[in-house]
Protein backbone atom coordinates (compact mmCIF):
# COMPACT_ATOMS: atom_id res chain seq x y z
CA UNK A 1 0.00 0.00 0.00
CA UNK A 2 1.33 3.31 -1.11
CA UNK A 3 -0.21 6.68 -0.14
CA UNK A 4 0.21 9.16 -3.18
CA UNK A 5 -0.30 12.63 -3.35
CA UNK A 6 -1.25 14.90 -6.31
CA UNK A 7 -1.24 18.87 -6.68
CA UNK A 8 -2.19 19.90 -10.21
CA UNK A 9 -2.39 23.64 -11.22
CA UNK A 10 -3.21 24.90 -14.50
CA UNK A 11 -3.21 28.58 -14.82
CA UNK A 12 -4.81 30.75 -17.96
CA UNK A 13 -3.48 33.88 -18.47
CA UNK A 14 -5.15 36.99 -20.70
CA UNK A 15 -4.21 40.23 -21.92
CA UNK A 16 -7.15 42.36 -20.13
CA UNK A 17 -9.65 41.10 -18.01
CA UNK A 18 -12.04 38.66 -19.76
CA UNK A 19 -15.42 37.20 -19.11
CA UNK A 20 -15.62 33.08 -18.72
CA UNK A 21 -18.10 30.28 -19.71
CA UNK A 22 -18.61 27.20 -17.66
CA UNK A 23 -15.50 24.99 -16.75
CA UNK A 24 -15.81 21.41 -17.26
CA UNK A 25 -12.65 19.55 -14.70
CA UNK A 26 -12.07 15.65 -14.07
CA UNK A 27 -9.60 15.75 -11.48
CA UNK A 28 -11.72 13.70 -9.01
CA UNK A 29 -10.03 10.01 -8.92
CA UNK A 30 -12.10 6.91 -9.41
CA UNK A 31 -12.60 4.69 -6.03
CA UNK A 32 -11.70 1.00 -6.68
CA UNK A 33 -10.39 -1.97 -4.58
CA UNK A 34 -6.77 -0.76 -6.03
CA UNK A 35 -7.44 3.12 -5.13
CA UNK A 36 -8.96 4.81 -2.43
CA UNK A 37 -9.75 8.51 -2.06
CA UNK A 38 -8.74 9.67 1.20
CA UNK A 39 -8.85 13.58 0.63
CA UNK A 40 -9.47 16.25 -2.05
CA UNK A 41 -10.02 19.79 -2.47
CA UNK A 42 -10.62 22.48 -5.28
CA UNK A 43 -9.52 25.70 -5.19
CA UNK A 44 -10.87 28.07 -8.28
CA UNK A 45 -9.52 31.69 -8.53
CA UNK A 46 -11.76 34.19 -9.70
CA UNK A 47 -14.23 31.81 -7.46
CA UNK A 48 -16.96 30.54 -9.30
CA UNK A 49 -20.59 31.49 -8.86
CA UNK A 50 -21.27 27.97 -8.97
CA UNK A 51 -19.98 24.55 -8.21
CA UNK A 52 -21.48 21.42 -8.71
CA UNK A 53 -20.79 17.22 -9.45
CA UNK A 54 -22.05 15.53 -11.57
CA UNK A 55 -21.69 11.92 -12.77
CA UNK A 56 -21.12 11.51 -16.52
CA UNK A 57 -22.83 8.36 -18.57
CA UNK A 58 -19.13 6.13 -17.79
CA UNK A 59 -20.18 7.44 -14.26
CA UNK A 60 -16.73 10.03 -13.97
CA UNK A 61 -16.70 12.64 -11.48
CA UNK A 62 -17.36 16.00 -13.52
CA UNK A 63 -17.01 19.27 -11.70
CA UNK A 64 -18.47 21.86 -13.19
CA UNK A 65 -17.66 25.82 -12.69
CA UNK A 66 -19.66 28.77 -13.82
CA UNK A 67 -18.14 32.38 -13.47
CA UNK A 68 -19.96 35.79 -12.83
CA UNK A 69 -16.42 38.11 -12.62
CA UNK A 70 -14.28 38.44 -15.24
CA UNK A 71 -10.30 38.58 -14.58
CA UNK A 72 -7.04 38.51 -16.68
CA UNK A 73 -5.72 35.09 -14.58
CA UNK A 74 -8.23 31.81 -14.00
CA UNK A 75 -6.90 29.72 -12.37
CA UNK A 76 -7.50 25.86 -10.73
CA UNK A 77 -5.72 23.99 -8.49
CA UNK A 78 -6.75 20.32 -6.87
CA UNK A 79 -5.23 18.07 -4.65
CA UNK A 80 -6.32 14.92 -4.13
CA UNK A 81 -4.86 11.89 -1.74
CA UNK A 82 -5.08 8.44 -2.60
CA UNK A 83 -4.72 4.73 -1.07
CA UNK A 84 -2.88 2.97 -4.11
CA UNK A 85 -2.83 -0.90 -3.89
CA UNK A 86 -0.86 -1.27 -7.07
CA UNK A 87 -1.73 -4.97 -9.15
CA UNK A 88 0.82 -7.55 -9.53
CA UNK A 89 1.92 -7.23 -13.07
CA UNK A 90 0.58 -11.08 -14.12
CA UNK A 91 -3.67 -11.19 -14.68
CA UNK A 92 -5.57 -14.12 -14.39
CA UNK A 93 -8.44 -14.46 -17.14
CA UNK A 94 -10.93 -17.27 -18.05
CA UNK A 95 -9.25 -20.32 -19.92
CA UNK A 96 -11.03 -19.56 -23.52
CA UNK A 97 -9.58 -16.16 -22.78
CA UNK A 98 -6.15 -17.41 -22.25
CA UNK A 99 -4.71 -17.66 -26.03
CA UNK A 100 -5.89 -15.31 -28.83
CA UNK A 101 -8.43 -15.39 -30.81
CA UNK A 102 -11.71 -15.66 -28.87
CA UNK A 103 -15.13 -14.14 -28.33
CA UNK A 104 -16.95 -12.60 -25.24
CA UNK A 105 -19.81 -14.11 -23.70
CA UNK A 106 -22.95 -13.17 -24.88
CA UNK A 107 -24.69 -11.42 -22.07
CA UNK A 108 -21.32 -9.17 -21.71
CA UNK A 109 -21.38 -8.17 -25.87
CA UNK A 110 -23.94 -5.39 -25.93
CA UNK A 111 -21.90 -3.61 -23.15
CA UNK A 112 -19.07 -4.41 -24.48
CA UNK A 113 -19.97 -3.69 -28.12
CA UNK A 114 -19.66 0.54 -28.00
CA UNK A 115 -15.44 0.02 -26.73
CA UNK A 116 -15.05 -2.42 -29.52
CA UNK A 117 -16.27 -0.35 -32.47
CA UNK A 118 -13.73 1.22 -34.62
CA UNK A 119 -13.79 5.04 -33.89
CA UNK A 120 -10.94 6.25 -36.98
CA UNK A 121 -10.74 5.24 -40.03
CA UNK A 122 -8.24 2.80 -41.85
CA UNK A 123 -9.06 2.45 -45.27
CA UNK A 124 -5.93 0.92 -46.06
CA UNK A 125 -5.63 -1.64 -43.31
CA UNK A 126 -2.32 -0.09 -42.24
CA UNK A 127 -2.97 -0.32 -38.19
CA UNK A 128 -4.64 -3.46 -38.46
CA UNK A 129 -1.94 -4.88 -40.18
CA UNK A 130 0.90 -3.13 -37.88
CA UNK A 131 -1.21 -4.91 -34.89
CA UNK A 132 -1.40 -8.19 -36.81
CA UNK A 133 2.29 -8.18 -36.74
CA UNK A 134 2.35 -9.24 -33.12
CA UNK A 135 -0.02 -12.65 -33.95
CA UNK A 136 1.76 -16.29 -34.15
CA UNK A 137 0.92 -17.58 -38.23
CA UNK A 138 -1.66 -20.20 -38.31
CA UNK A 139 -1.71 -20.39 -34.71
CA UNK A 140 -3.14 -19.18 -31.60
CA UNK A 141 -1.19 -16.43 -29.41
CA UNK A 142 -1.21 -16.33 -25.63
CA UNK A 143 -3.53 -13.22 -24.81
CA UNK A 144 -1.27 -12.13 -22.16
CA UNK A 145 1.60 -11.86 -24.00
CA UNK A 146 -0.34 -10.40 -27.14
CA UNK A 147 -1.30 -7.15 -24.87
CA UNK A 148 1.73 -6.97 -23.07
CA UNK A 149 3.83 -7.33 -26.82
CA UNK A 150 2.05 -4.47 -27.80
CA UNK A 151 2.30 -2.36 -25.12
CA UNK A 152 6.04 -2.32 -25.33
CA UNK A 153 6.31 -2.30 -28.72
CA UNK A 154 4.14 1.39 -29.07
CA UNK A 155 6.39 2.50 -26.51
CA UNK A 156 9.65 1.01 -28.94
CA UNK A 157 8.53 1.94 -32.28
CA UNK A 158 7.31 5.65 -31.47
CA UNK A 159 9.50 8.75 -30.16
CA UNK A 160 7.68 10.47 -27.27
CA UNK A 161 7.28 13.91 -27.42
CA UNK A 162 5.13 16.54 -25.74
CA UNK A 163 2.77 19.03 -27.95
CA UNK A 164 1.67 22.22 -26.47
CA UNK A 165 -1.61 22.34 -29.36
CA UNK A 166 -4.82 20.56 -27.42
CA UNK A 167 -6.84 17.31 -28.48
CA UNK A 168 -5.01 14.10 -29.94
CA UNK A 169 -3.82 12.92 -33.37
CA UNK A 170 -5.19 10.07 -35.06
CA UNK A 171 -3.96 6.98 -34.94
CA UNK A 172 -2.64 6.37 -38.69
CA UNK A 173 -0.78 10.31 -38.31
CA UNK A 174 0.71 8.91 -34.90
CA UNK A 175 1.86 5.41 -37.23
CA UNK A 176 3.21 7.88 -40.45
CA UNK A 177 5.24 10.22 -38.37
CA UNK A 178 6.59 8.01 -35.49
CA UNK A 179 6.05 10.24 -32.49
CA UNK A 180 3.21 11.56 -30.27
CA UNK A 181 2.45 11.74 -26.98
CA UNK A 182 0.83 9.86 -24.19
CA UNK A 183 -2.84 10.45 -25.68
CA UNK A 184 -1.64 9.98 -28.98
CA UNK A 185 0.33 6.34 -27.63
CA UNK A 186 -3.18 5.59 -25.80
CA UNK A 187 -5.27 5.92 -28.61
CA UNK A 188 -2.91 4.36 -31.01
CA UNK A 189 -2.97 1.25 -28.51
CA UNK A 190 -6.86 1.56 -28.58
CA UNK A 191 -7.45 1.15 -32.36
CA UNK A 192 -4.63 -1.43 -32.88
CA UNK A 193 -6.47 -3.62 -30.13
CA UNK A 194 -9.67 -2.55 -31.15
CA UNK A 195 -8.80 -3.49 -34.71
CA UNK A 196 -8.10 -7.29 -33.27
CA UNK A 197 -11.94 -7.30 -31.73
CA UNK A 198 -10.98 -6.44 -28.58
CA UNK A 199 -12.76 -3.99 -26.07
CA UNK A 200 -10.44 -1.14 -24.91
CA UNK A 201 -10.69 2.47 -23.41
CA UNK A 202 -9.41 5.21 -22.70
CA UNK A 203 -7.92 6.42 -18.70
CA UNK A 204 -7.27 9.63 -18.16
CA UNK A 205 -5.08 10.41 -14.98
CA UNK A 206 -1.77 10.74 -13.13
CA UNK A 207 1.72 9.34 -13.13
CA UNK A 208 3.74 8.87 -10.49
CA UNK A 209 7.67 8.68 -11.30
CA UNK A 210 9.79 7.16 -8.63
CA UNK A 211 13.01 8.64 -7.81
CA UNK A 212 14.51 5.99 -5.88
CA UNK A 213 14.62 2.95 -7.83
CA UNK A 214 16.20 4.00 -11.14
CA UNK A 215 12.36 3.82 -13.11
CA UNK A 216 12.14 6.70 -15.69
CA UNK A 217 8.78 7.42 -16.66
CA UNK A 218 7.92 9.44 -19.59
CA UNK A 219 4.44 11.64 -19.01
CA UNK A 220 5.59 12.98 -15.57
CA UNK A 221 5.24 16.54 -14.86
CA UNK A 222 1.50 16.43 -16.29
CA UNK A 223 -1.84 14.91 -16.70
CA UNK A 224 -1.24 11.13 -18.13
CA UNK A 225 -2.97 9.14 -20.38
CA UNK A 226 -3.05 5.34 -21.14
CA UNK A 227 -5.64 2.40 -21.81
CA UNK A 228 -7.72 -0.79 -20.97
CA UNK A 229 -8.57 -3.56 -22.12
CA UNK A 230 -11.30 -5.93 -20.94
CA UNK A 231 -9.98 -9.59 -20.71
CA UNK A 232 -12.05 -12.08 -19.46
CA UNK A 233 -11.52 -13.37 -15.92
CA UNK A 234 -9.15 -9.86 -15.72
CA UNK A 235 -11.65 -7.23 -16.24
CA UNK A 236 -10.65 -4.09 -17.23
CA UNK A 237 -6.61 -4.55 -17.16
CA UNK A 238 -4.06 -1.23 -17.37
CA UNK A 239 -1.47 -1.02 -20.22
CA UNK A 240 0.45 1.68 -20.61
CA UNK A 241 2.14 2.18 -23.63
CA UNK A 242 4.48 5.22 -23.18
CA UNK A 243 6.24 3.49 -20.54
CA UNK A 244 5.61 -0.33 -21.14
CA UNK A 245 3.21 -0.23 -17.61
CA UNK A 246 0.97 -3.47 -17.33
CA UNK A 247 -1.40 -3.10 -14.19
CA UNK A 248 -1.74 -0.32 -12.22
CA UNK A 249 1.70 0.53 -10.49
CA UNK A 250 2.55 4.23 -10.40
CA UNK A 251 -0.64 5.11 -12.39
CA UNK A 252 -3.57 7.18 -10.35
CA UNK A 253 -7.26 6.45 -12.50
CA UNK A 254 -9.27 9.66 -12.73
CA UNK A 255 -11.94 8.80 -15.78
CA UNK A 256 -12.56 6.12 -18.57
CA UNK A 257 -13.89 6.71 -21.47
CA UNK A 258 -15.13 5.84 -25.12
CA UNK A 259 -12.51 8.52 -26.54
CA UNK A 260 -10.12 10.86 -25.60
CA UNK A 261 -12.74 13.72 -25.91
CA UNK A 262 -14.91 12.38 -23.28
CA UNK A 263 -11.67 12.50 -20.53
CA UNK A 264 -10.21 16.08 -21.17
CA UNK A 265 -8.95 16.70 -17.65
CA UNK A 266 -9.93 20.60 -18.25
CA UNK A 267 -11.89 22.24 -20.49
CA UNK A 268 -13.90 25.56 -20.95
CA UNK A 269 -14.11 29.08 -22.93
CA UNK A 270 -13.55 32.81 -22.02
CA UNK A 271 -15.68 35.52 -24.02
CA UNK A 272 -12.77 37.36 -25.98
CA UNK A 273 -10.87 37.46 -29.08
CA UNK A 274 -7.51 34.94 -29.82
CA UNK A 275 -5.26 38.22 -29.41
CA UNK A 276 -6.53 38.17 -25.73
CA UNK A 277 -4.83 34.92 -25.01
CA UNK A 278 -1.50 34.76 -23.14
CA UNK A 279 -0.86 31.48 -22.48
CA UNK A 280 -1.74 28.33 -20.37
CA UNK A 281 0.75 26.92 -17.81
CA UNK A 282 0.36 23.29 -16.06
CA UNK A 283 2.63 21.96 -13.22
CA UNK A 284 1.38 18.65 -11.74
CA UNK A 285 3.54 16.93 -8.78
CA UNK A 286 2.65 13.91 -7.55
CA UNK A 287 4.62 12.40 -4.49
CA UNK A 288 4.69 8.92 -2.32
CA UNK A 289 4.68 8.76 0.94
CA UNK A 290 4.34 4.67 2.14
CA UNK A 291 1.69 3.68 3.69
CA UNK A 292 1.52 1.17 6.64
CA UNK A 293 0.87 -2.42 5.38
CA UNK A 294 -2.16 -3.73 6.17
Amino acid sequence: MTILKVRHVTTYRYGRPVAFGEHRMMFRPRDSYDQRLLGSSLRIMPKPSGLRWVHDAFGNAVALARFDAMADELTFESRIEVDHFPDPIGFESEDFAKTYPFSYAEDELPDLAPFMARQHPDPEGELARWARRFLGPGQETATGRLLMTLTTAVGESFAYNRRTETGTQGPLTTLRLGRGTCRDFALFMIEAVRSLGLAARFVSGYLYVPTHDGTSHLGGGSTHAWCQVYIPGAGWVEFDPTNGIIGNRDLIRVAVARTPAQAVPLSGTFRGTPTDERGMTVDVQVTSEDGPGD
